[in-house]
């Protein structure tokens, strides 16, 4: 005999058991696969209904008040790893080891080391680092903890900071380099905050405090967390900060390349082939433009883009078409109705809608 318990969704009240005769092989499945199963489910239900969160540090911490120091606003960020304009090869890589992190709960148990990732992500400017923070906190569902290291005056409130951040989170750190003095700052005073007329004091926050927190005795104050660091200037960071452990894995936001290029074209314009994409990919080899640089170009004309046109003045706006980029490594010409790019002993002809007058 099994109990079941009903529950009148409407109302809200929970009934009487109802009592149902089952085998004991069928009472064997209920208990050992179906409820599981149901438990599961719902799990992933509530997983896919959150409501992703974005964390800041308030303004009531500076002025002593005590709580949690955190305050959130609804995080509606669309990044995805389909919309990032990076290599195919490389999303793979991260959604791999993303995929490898959640499911290892007890390997990492097993080992003795704290459950949490570690990611650099490094690169010139306006090549998607933030894109793909926000990619993996939906791919995810984990919410974003958006920490500002200048706005905390010691490591203790660092620490005190950090342990009440939730699990199954993303702690982020931009632009690292340019926060606080990181480097070489472990034996000696860090130097005073970039506004100093936030606390009127010296700010106190050491590397050492931060890597305490990273992999030493504090790091284990939580499980399922990932922590995020961006730079522009990897080699301006102190060694010790980039070591596994800390940093697991280092991504390098390149510019944008052949790959990138035609994901943003098929994004923004609708477009996945384009005789133009052969001249991009040669193009491509000898100048740099960032992905935002395209997107910006792509976004201008909105809808009207929809045309080879659009691919071809985006071209001009990343200053392919400038002789002096790629000069001694093509040439080229043009025509009212073709463009020709030759490349060492090979020559594309691509039909042109219109001419481009320089």
């Amino acid at each position: 005999m099994i109990k079941v318990w009903l529950k009148e969704v409407i109302a809200g009240c929970l009934l009487k058991p109802a009592e149902f005769p089952v085998s004991q092989f069928t009472r064997n499945c209920i208990i050992g696969e179906y409820l599981p199963y149901v438990l599961e489910r719902s799990k992933a239900v509530e997983v896919e209904k959150k409501t992703l969160k974005l964390f800041m540090l308030g303004n009531d911490r500076m002025m002593g008040h005590r709580g949690n120091p955190w305050q959130s606003v609804n995080l509606d960020h669309p990044a995805t790893f389909d919309t990032l304009a990076m290599d195919t090869d490389d999303k793979k890589m991260i959604i791999n080891d993303l995929e490898n992190f959640v499911r290892r709960k007890e390997l990492y148990r097993k080992v003795g080391k704290a459950w949490k990732r570690g990611y650099l992500l490094f690169g010139p400017p306006g090549t998607g680092k933030s894109s793909l923070i926000a990619a993996i906190a939906n791919y995810l569902k984990f919410d974003i903890y958006d920490l500002e290291l200048t706005d905390i005056r010691t490591n203790s409130d660092l620490r005190r900071d950090l342990i009440s951040t939730a699990n199954q989170s993303i702690l982020v750190v931009e632009d690292i380099d340019c926060s606080i003095e990181l480097t070489n700052n472990r034996p000696k005073a860090s130097r005073a905050p970039m506004h100093p007329h936030q606390y009127g004091q010296e700010n106190r926050v050491t590397l050492s405090g931060l890597l305490n927190f990273i992999d030493g005795l504090w790091s284990s104050c939580g499980d399922e967390r990932i922590i995020v660091f961006t730079t522009n200037h990897k080699d301006k960071l102190d060694p010790a900060l980039l070591r596994p452990g800390r940093m697991d894995v280092h991504i390098y936001m390149s510019y944008c390349t052949p790959c990138g290029f035609k994901l943003l074209a098929s994004n923004y314009l609708g477009i996945t082939d384009h005789p133009l994409f052969l001249v991009v990919e040669q193009l491509m080899k000898v100048t740099k433009v960032t992905p935002a640089e395209v997107g910006e170009q792509l976004l201008k004309n909105g809808d009207s883009c929809r045309s080879r046109g659009a691919v071809w003045e985006s071209l001009q706006c990343m200053g392919l078409q400038c002789r002096g980029v790629i000069k001694g490594y093509c040439t080229y010409c043009f025509t009212r109705d073709t463009y020709s790019l030759k490349v060492g002993e090979e020559s594309i002809i691509i039909i042109v809608l219109e001419f481009v007058d320089f």
